[in-house]
């Protein structure tokens, strides 16, 4: 639906400008998106754009301090499989604490770096026998049996295929803020295979990029998790070659052109799980599908050369800040 005044029911324009903005008492620097009143000149924000106004300044102070990101804390509790009320009780925080911290709140620098630090069972275990007096022995018993088993499957092939994907970085401006995800990040790849009936690679580099940098700007957050640098042929994927050849169930075939050339075409057997992705997400994936569904990998290509995001990188192969997705040009 078009957007329409709301002072006159004219046009409005779309204005991103870089502001700064207080949290904490602290000062942040965020790419501000607002419509402007064609006929007044007045500036007016959807509830879409406060959304990602906001999670841009927050994402800096979770950076900045090592502050767990609110989709991080149900799995990390259910992994120890505990209530939210039980591990704010381990904790020590406040009974509906943790809870609340999974649905968004952002906790002070010492319990977002508790947060963090009980994301290894080591440390966990810390915290588990310091509140032995308030947990009953049944509890505190399967607590640490739970404990005893994450630590023997602690660094499993999943855990290896992550590393080798994400490499160490932590969610920052480079990646979007997203989740590191080895599963929504199949399951994207999958998505454009299952529609385009196999995906050649330097395809799929490119409508990942959209993907992503699309996902910024509509939510403040990336999809995948992946990282981008601007090299001579556009923006691709840090580590392309692994995301393609380590997940499993996506496999790549070497097509014969007949010409003397050929290209490598990304191919599965099974279905995206729509279950990893929300409505918005998938409202968003079919988007890109259906913007860039007549292109082939050369269109697509050349599409992201016009890109401020491509165009101010690549003389230097410098990572992408995911600060160009408020300039995209062609989704």
């Amino acid at each position: 639906m078009k957007i329409k005044s709301p002072f006159t029911g004219g046009d409005v324009e779309l204005v991103a400008e870089l502001r700064k903005a207080t949290f904490r008492k602290e000062e942040f620097e965020y790419t501000h998106l607002c419509y402007k009143c064609v006929d007044t000149n007045e500036m007016f924000t959807t509830t879409e754009m406060d959304t990602v106004n906001t999670a841009q300044v927050f994402n800096q102070y979770r950076l900045r301090y090592g502050i767990p990101f609110a989709d991080e804390l149900k799995p990390l509790r259910q992994k120890y499989g505990l209530s939210a009320s039980k591990m704010s009780l381990i904790l020590g925080f406040g009974e509906n604490q943790y809870r609340l911290y999974e649905n968004g709140e952002i906790p002070n620098v010492a319990n977002g770096r508790v947060l963090r630090s009980i994301q290894s069972p080591y440390s966990f275990e810390t915290f588990v026998d310091a509140a032995r007096n308030v947990l009953s022995e049944k509890d505190y018993e399967s607590i640490r049996q739970k404990i005893s088993e994450l630590k023997k499957t602690q660094y499993t092939q999943e855990y290896f295929v992550k590393k080798s994907i994400f490499g160490d970085a932590v969610r920052n401006k480079f990646n979007g803020y997203a989740k590191q995800s080895v599963s929504r990040l199949k399951n994207v790849i999958l998505f454009f295979i299952n529609k385009f009936n196999g995906v050649y690679t330097t395809q799929m580099n490119k409508l990942l990029f959209y993907t992503d940098f699309a996902s910024y700007r509509n939510f403040g957050e990336g999809m995948t998790g992946l990282a981008y640098k601007a090299i001579q042929f556009g923006p691709v994927p840090d580590r392309w070659d692994k995301v393609y050849s380590l997940i499993d169930d996506i496999h790549p075939e070497i097509i014969d052109f007949g010409n003397g050339n050929a290209g490598t075409k990304l191919m599965s057997e099974i279905q995206y799980d729509e279950s990893c992705f929300s409505e918005e997400q998938l409202d968003l994936l079919n988007n890109v599908y259906m913007t860039f569904r007549n292109d082939n990998a050369t269109s697509l290509s050349n599409m992201s050369h016009k890109e401020q995001a491509w165009i101010e990188n690549q003389t230097t192969h410098s990572y992408i800040d995911f600060s160009y997705a408020f300039m995209l040009q062609a989704i």
